[in-house]
């Protein structure tokens, strides 16, 4: 499996961008795609995710409301779109997929694959 991220860049503080994270290779129905970030001197944290299987999402307390996670099935892709932007959100973002599972894990380390980071810059 390989994912490929799009998306990304400056914006001011209560904008909006979109990321993406498209999904090639052996990938099943069964597959938990999330969005992680980490932003400088601080650890990797959970952001979204979203269950192919289940449809469902999951949200961080800190995008709740503000980011939304979806799937585009015939492209394989999640998407993040991101609104109401905070300098807080500034970090390198980093799309993730979990083989198989119904819940969504928000340890990253119950994810096997990871695309490239991209970063999001969000000015005050």
């Amino acid at each position: 499996v390989q994912l490929q991220a799009s998306g990304g860049g400056l914006v001011q503080a209560g904008g909006s961008l979109r990321l993406s994270c498209a999904a090639s290779g052996r990938t099943s129905s069964s597959h938990v795609m999330a969005w992680f970030r980490r932003a400088p001197g601080k650890e990797r944290e959970f952001v979204a995710g979203f269950s192919w299987s289940r449809g469902s999402t999951y949200y961080a307390d800190s995008v709740e409301g503000r980011f939304t996670i979806s799937r585009d099935s015939a492209k394989s892709t999640v998407n993040l779109q991101m609104d109401s932007l905070k300098p807080v959100d500034t970090a390198v973002y980093y799309c993730a997929l979990a083989l198989s599972g119904a819940r969504i894990p928000s340890d990253y380390g119950r994810y096997n694959y990871w695309g490239q980071g991209t970063q999001v810059t969000v000015s005050s």
